[in-house]
């Protein structure tokens, strides 16, 4: 079996040839999934006119009837060459028979790409697969580092832009889970910033994703740093969006369980600004100022008192919808209080 890394599936693309029998592309990734098998089938079957030549099937048609994938594996092309048979949809159905005489008598003149979803090592389809020396496999994870870092290369430069850094750090904590998610929001980003030469921060805080999550942000900050303007504007700005109360209030309880923790490496020693680095999720970098300066006007204790508050309003935002916006806003605005409090101290 020939395991194929990112790098590797690449240059397995540019030259088609080498391409085995039986290729299993899988993982969690669906999106990542189906823009590979896309690209190896587009590969292998080139420019062919014969409309044989590529043949699309779906995973139930195989489990009702397995036979189908080896018959149309040996079918001869119509002008010669290799024909491109393409299994998706997969999910749980159960293809190995259908996918076991494709191993046991590999088709010279076919290759056979199956997309399926993520599959547990050692067991199945992907057992079978990987245990047999002519045929590959490809998994799909969640795009981290590098490969998200060339996805927004690529499109960006496909559109003649240039990435500024601050935007290219927030596209990097929205984006990753589904490639094909991603490509889609940073093609959409480009659509958006075209013409002006460049993408900004604020491009993707317009554009990408759920752009209330850094307005949930904004208003969070507002109230635990004391400044009132900012979060009277975040809220109406959240309510406007249609924002539920308690959406914004627990956003802020995980919010303070999160500093809290943060807050012991600060009690043990640790100055604020590296207790920031340590934090999980990462802290956006426009923001990791702001999380310094809370760690230090909340102490541990404030923190607590502060989390039964909020969770407190939760419940009751959640028990008297009528005014979840009343509570949520005097529940912020303590929060408010209490530091501009303790900024005095």
């Amino acid at each position: 079996m020939v395991a194929l890394k990112g790098g590797e599936f690449d240059r397995l693309v540019a030259h088609p040839e080498r391409t085995p029998p039986l290729v299993l592309i899988f993982g969690p990734d669906h999106g990542l999934v189906a823009e590979r098998a896309a690209a190896l089938a587009k590969a292998v079957a080139g420019n062919s006119d014969d409309p044989f030549a590529l043949v699309r099937l779906d995973g139930s048609d195989l489990a009702s009837d397995p036979a189908r994938l080896i018959d149309e594996a040996r079918t001869v092309a119509l002008f010669g060459g290799r024909r491109t048979i393409w299994v998706r949809d997969v999910g749980a159905k159960s293809i190995e028979p259908a996918v076991k005489p494709v191993l046991e008598d590999p088709p010279r003149d076919a290759v056979v790409i199956v997309e399926a979803g993520d599959l547990k090592k050692g067991t199945g389809l992907r057992k079978r697969v990987e245990d047999d020396r002519l045929a590959a496999a490809v998994a799909c994870y969640a795009d981290a580092g590098a490969d998200l870092d060339r996805l927004i290369s690529e499109e960006a430069a496909a559109h003649k832009l240039a990435v500024d850094e601050d935007a290219r750090h927030a596209l990097h904590l929205l984006l990753g889970s589904d490639r094909r998610l991603s490509r889609s929001e940073v093609e959409k980003l480009c659509l958006y910033a075209a013409g002006s030469g460049r993408v900004g921060l604020e491009d993707v805080r317009a554009i990408v994703g759920d752009t209330g999550a850094f307005a949930l942000d904004d208003a969070i900050d507002a109230a635990l740093t004391g400044d009132v303007a900012t979060l009277d504007r975040e809220l109406a700005r959240l309510s406007a969006a249609g924002t539920h109360p308690s959406a914004v209030l627990t956003a802020a309880l995980r919010q303070i369980h999160t500093l809290a923790k943060a807050r012991l490496n600060v009690d043990a020693g640790t100055p604020a600004a590296q207790a920031v680095e340590r934090m999980v999720p990462p802290v956006f970098f426009k923001r990791k100022g702001t999380v310094a300066r809370i760690l230090t006007l909340w102490t541990t204790p404030r923190l607590e008192a502060a989390g039964a508050k909020v969770d407190e309003a939760v419940v009751q935002s959640r028990l008297k919808a009528a005014i979840g916006t009343e509570i949520a806003t005097e529940a912020l605005l303590a929060l408010a209080t209490a530091a501009r409090a303790a900024a005095r101290r």
